[in-house]
């Protein structure tokens, strides 16, 4: 990620004599336009560019088509805090949070909480899991929760630059292949080589160079990459629904008292206005596919 132009990126790779995987990714684009409309505090930029790195590293780790969708919530000064993102790598995010929030580890951020981890494959069956967050940091966390559901050795870097308007966003992954005894020397010879990593670097310089500066010696194998791009996915007739919620009696009643419904999308802050018409028109139409239906 050397210039505004380079889109962002996640690269596989491998090694041709060791029996371990990775994953690089890097993002600034994707991570400043889910910032744009927000006032977000660096800590709380910090913890979503973090969150969205492991999101995009795990959503190439476990291999599906569909939605993942992975939460931080506690009753700390960052309550909440969310990526939702699928295996396009196409993400969104937000998050909640007290005023006077400071920089903190995980635990003194999120306060007593956990890590909720959803995958929601297009075809096949939702599955949940849920991790604690008892490390100083995400990387910890999210190694944890590897070592615990997939029992697989893993190892997490995350970086961020929380600059205005130029934000960035990386991460690195390994995973131990377990198909040799000596699967396990590899993987502590790699994990001491990454161990090197400068955040500067793994923010700055393209994948590419980062891999030939650590592993090369070792052959790495780069696949081709996958963009990841800021997508909300929030529209008018999505965001309707939520005022079918309610019965047409309440919904116009809201109107009465405040002129109009207003909804806004938590993710982008888009503003949404129904008016006595339009919710007259949303029952109507609903109404009449109920019908068309039974």
């Amino acid at each position: 990620m050397t210039d505004k132009n380079t889109p962002d990126l996640l690269h596989r790779y491998i090694f041709e004599q060791r029996h371990v995987r990775g994953e690089i990714v890097q993002m600034s684009h994707s991570y400043n336009a889910m910032l744009e409309n927000h006032q977000y505090p660096d800590i709380v930029k910090q913890i979503l560019g973090e969150l969205l790195a492991i999101t995009s590293l795990l959503t190439a780790t476990i291999k599906f088509e569909g939605d993942i969708n992975i939460q931080l919530q506690g009753d700390g000064p960052l309550s909440y805090a969310v990526v939702n993102g699928n295996n396009k790598q196409q993400m969104r995010a937000t998050a909640k949070f007290k005023d006077d929030i400071k920089p903190g580890t995980i635990p003194e951020l999120i306060g007593s909480g956990y890590m909720v981890i959803t995958i929601a494959p297009d075809q096949g069956e939702r599955y949940q899991g849920v991790a604690a967050l008892d490390k100083d940091s995400l990387a910890l966390c999210i190694e944890d929760y590897f070592k615990n559901s997939e029992q697989l050795r893993t190892r997490v870097w995350l970086a961020t630059d929380t600059s205005e308007h130029n934000g960035k966003s990386a991460g690195m992954l390994l995973q131990i292949l377990p198909v040799e005894a000596k699967a396990n020397d590899d993987f502590t010879h790699l994990e001491a080589l990454t161990n090197t990593i400068k955040n500067e670097e793994l923010l700055n310089l393209p994948a590419k160079e980062v891999l030939t500066r650590l592993y090369h010696e070792d052959n790495p194998v780069l696949f081709e990459p996958q963009e990841i791009t800021y997508e909300c996915g929030c529209s008018r007739e999505k965001t309707s629904g939520a005022i079918l919620k309610l019965s047409f009696d309440d919904a116009m009643a809201l109107i009465e008292e405040r002129g109009d419904i207003e909804i806004t999308c938590q993710f982008c802050l888009t503003d949404y206005h129904f008016d006595a018409v339009d919710v007259e028109a949303l029952f109507k139409d609903s109404a009449e596919q109920s019908d068309s239906i039974n």
